[in-house]
This record gives structure tokens, C-alpha cells and sequence, in this order.
């Protein structure tokens, strides 16, 4: 009962903080302030999650590193790094909810770094998800997989669009200084091109980790 509790409540921070993180990067959608303490709260949110899966750190340096294991390791650290970086810079400039802090970083610095490691946070919680994703789906029906491995596979294509049509790739490799929005743009849209962004990613951590589950499957049957 305790475990399934545990679990329940896992999901629930989870799903909160994909919804914090679409907010905070609709910048033109939430405005200065809002952005800030949702910021903080998933600042906040982040630390439960490690603490509720504190487990994995217990395992961290036992077993054998075969391929896949080391993606889930590389993207799960460099997320951890790179979110705690965005919050660090995003407190440096903080005029609003933690206006203590600001200047504790040189502010362009921050603002630079801000930037592009939001981005980065994004990109790589979308693997962070793909790479979770065959364990959501594995009980469902051999029809249900289908279905949504087709709609996963939409999902990816329209996201590797606004990925490229909103210069995302950009803000990654640091070749913007400023955040270019419109805002204009209505805010359902924004969210609905965010989220198609971030199943992208997704997409792509899902078709690597099948490739890493195939291959590690054929290198088995052949010892």
C-alpha cells in the first residue's frame, strides 16, 4: 500500500512538472513575474523527484554499464546539471520572486546561460521521457503500443517541425543572445507547439533505447 502510495504520488509530481516546464517555456504566454515562481516551484518540484527516487543514486555505481544503461545515465545527469544551472542563472536575475539573489551571477552571464541551458533542460527532458516511455506503455495490449507508437511517431514529426521552425537549435548552441517570441501568437498555440517540441524529443529517446533494447537482445542470442 506504502509503495503504491509512493508511486501515485511520483506520477502526480511528474506530471506537474511537464506542465511547469511547457509554462515556463511559453515566456510570451505567463509574462516576467509568473515565469519566475513557477520557476521556483519547479525548482522546488525537482528536488521532491530526486528525493522520491533517491533510489537510483543507491545503484549508481553497482552493475555493468552496457550501452543503454549508460544513455539513461548520461541524459538523467547532464538534465540534472543543466536544470540546476537554468535555476541557478534564472535566480542571478531574479526581480521578483528571489530578488535577493540577483546579481550573484554577473547578469549577462546569467541571462546568456539562462537561455540556452533552458533549452537544453527541455531537450533533455523530453529523452528523460522517451527513455521512461516503453515502461509506461508495457502493459497495455499489443493493439493499444500500436496505436500509440503511430501517434508518437505523428507527434515526432510535427515536433522535429516547430524544433526547426522556432530555431531551437539555436538557442542550444548559444547563437542567440535574446529569446525571439511572438507574442502575439495565441497561447493555446504556443503550448500546443512546445508540447510537440518537447514529444520530439521524446520520439527520439524512444526509437534509441528500442535500438539499444534490439541490439543488446541480438549480441545475448548470439553468446
Amino acid at each position: 500500500m506504502r509503495i503504491r502510495r509512493k508511486n501515485t504520488i511520483k506520477r502526480v509530481v511528474d506530471a506537474v512538472l511537464a506542465v511547469l516546464l511547457l509554462c515556463l517555456m511559453s515566456y510570451q504566454v505567463t509574462g516576467e513575474t509568473l515565469h519566475e515562481w513557477l520557476g521556483i516551484a519547479m525548482t522546488v518540484l525537482v528536488i521532491v523527484h530526486q528525493a522520491l527516487n533517491a533510489k537510483w543514486y543507491g545503484v549508481l555505481f553497482k552493475g555493468r554499464y552496457h550501452a543503454l544503461r549508460i544513455f539513461q545515465t548520461a541524459v538523467n545527469a547532464l538534465l540534472l546539471l543543466s536544470f540546476g544551472m537554468t535555476a541557478v542563472c534564472g535566480m542571478a536575475m531574479s526581480g521578483h520572486a528571489v530578488p535577493f539573489l540577483y546579481g550573484i551571477l554577473p547578469v549577462s552571464f546569467a541571462r546568456q546561460f539562462h537561455l540556452s541551458l533552458s533549452y537544453w533542460s527541455f531537450a533533455l527532458t523530453g529523452l528523460h521521457l522517451g527513455i521512461h516511455a516503453p515502461m509506461m506503455t508495457a502493459r497495455l495490449s499489443g493493439k493499444k503500443r500500436i496505436i500509440i507508437s503511430a501517434a508518437m511517431s505523428a507527434a515526432g514529426a510535427a515536433g522535429s517541425f516547430f524544433f526547426l521552425r522556432n530555431g531551437i537549435c539555436d538557442y542550444l548552441f548559444f547563437k542567440v543572445p535574446f529569446a525571439v517570441l511572438n507574442y502575439e501568437k495565441p497561447a493555446a498555440l504556443v503550448l500546443a507547439e512546445n508540447l510537440l517540441a518537447l514529444l520530439f524529443f521524446v520520439f527520439i529517446a524512444m526509437l534509441t533505447t528500442g535500438l539499444f533494447r534490439r541490439s543488446k537482445k541480438n549480441v545475448a542470442s548470439e553468446i
